[in-house]
């Protein structure tokens, strides 16, 4: 039974889903079949692992239930990594999905299929408070916030807290903190050093150990379709990402052990077919 991670932040620029694309790919690079869910209709998470998702089916259609999860999701160049794309359509969604039945938990019953045939599905969520949003948490076991190390950062970071509150009161009762990130954090000012102070003194251990650094080399691989580790695997922000993940799994991945493979060697009809 795979485990569902949700990323999301209302406030946008956190980072989330830079997050959720390289979370996704050291998940990979360890060995687990992973799927990426792009529920922001930005499309970024889609195409910053190199997919092109035109003429292709998206969560869009998944939240109408005019297509299956199943028959919705894409292998990607990278081994074990499959991704669930996106759509522009998805940005009149909430207005859509207003007089749908059990609209908040269309995603939930979605993806319930699929968590037999991968061991984590990792969800982006917009940069909002919306239905889209209470999709993804409804959906996930547990959820990553990305913060900024920025002033304004703090400002929100009660507000998602209690939406999180809300959710596990009327619409699913297990959902969890799997941890708050702290991201592009610049270590020569004060005001990085006093956010993390903050974070840390108000959500304890659910404070991620790792901090994602301001490093160029991160905002430079989307535009190649690229996760880090394939961009510059060397980067200050790539090693971030790794120790982050290891922190997630709570076990060391060997990267030098692994046979990592430019093309998904993996059929699709070998991970899942469901309908």
């Amino acid at each position: 039974m795979g485990k569902i991670i949700g990323i999301g932040n209302q406030k946008g620029g956190t980072g989330k889903t830079t997050s959720a694309i390289n979370i996704s790919s050291y998940l990979a690079l360890a060995g687990k079949k992973t799927l990426l869910v792009d529920v922001d209709p930005q499309g970024n998470a889609s195409s910053g692992t190199g997919l092109e998702t035109e003429n292709k089916n998206s969560i869009y259609e998944v939240l109408l239930g005019q297509k299956s999860a199943g028959e919705s999701f894409y292998s990607t160049a990278w081994s074990n990594l499959w991704v669930l794309p996106s759509s522009i359509s998805l940005t009149g969604a909430e207005i859509e999905l207003v007089n749908l039945d059990h609209r908040e938990v269309r995603l939930k019953q979605a993806l319930e299929n699929l968590r037999s045939n991968f061991d984590y599905i990792i969800i982006d969520a917009p940069p909002s408070l919306g239905l889209l949003t209470l999709n993804v948490m409804a959906a996930a076991d547990s959820l990553i916030i990305p913060v900024q190390c920025e002033y304004y950062a703090l400002e929100g970071i009660s507000k998602i807290v209690q939406t999180i509150d809300l959710v596990k009161e009327r619409l699913s009762s297990n959902l969890e903190i799997e941890g708050v990130l702290l991201t592009m954090a610049d270590f020569r000012t004060r005001l990085t050093l006093q956010v993390i102070e903050e974070i840390r003194k108000f959500f304890g251990p659910k404070a991620f150990n790792t901090i994602i650094p301001r490093n160029i080399k991160l905002a430079e691989a989307p535009s190649f379709g690229k996760p880090i580790h394939y961009y510059d695997a060397q980067s200050s922000g790539a090693r971030a990402y790794l120790n982050l993940t290891e922190e997630l799994l709570k076990e060391k991945i060997d990267l030098e052990s692994l046979k990592i493979s430019m093309t998904n060697d993996i059929k699709m009809s070998e991970v899942v077919s469901v309908e």
